[in-house]
């Protein structure tokens, strides 16, 4: 029996478990040239959407995540569990694969 995801916000990672959706690179110059799909790359910074409740230590104490809902992140450029809801693409981390956090 499969089940399809109809919608992201029905999916809860577990454990250090982190959901993402990697920004999309501009396809527009600041000048206002337009570039072609060839000469545009995937960023690797990402939003995070989702994180799981943390891993449990030895003692069975909850470690915190290091990533909220909401903050955005740099990501490895291979890795992850990739995942497709419709035409959008999003992946799964766990926390200490992620690279860093980008402050605003």
């Amino acid at each position: 029996m499969t089940t399809a995801i109809k919608s992201i916000k029905s999916l809860v990672p577990l454990l250090d478990r982190v959901l993402v959706q990697r920004a999309k690179a501009e396809a527009k110059t600041s000048g206002g040239i337009f570039l072609p799909e060839s000469a545009v790359k995937d960023l690797n910074e990402a939003k995070v959407l989702a994180v799981g409740p943390g891993m449990l230590d030895k003692d069975g104490k909850r470690v915190p995540m290091s990533v909220n809902s909401g903050d955005r992140v740099l990501i490895p450029q291979y890795g992850g569990s990739p995942l497709k809801v419709g035409e959008d693409e999003y992946s799964l981390f766990r926390d200490h694969e992620l690279l860093a956090k980008i402050n605003d």
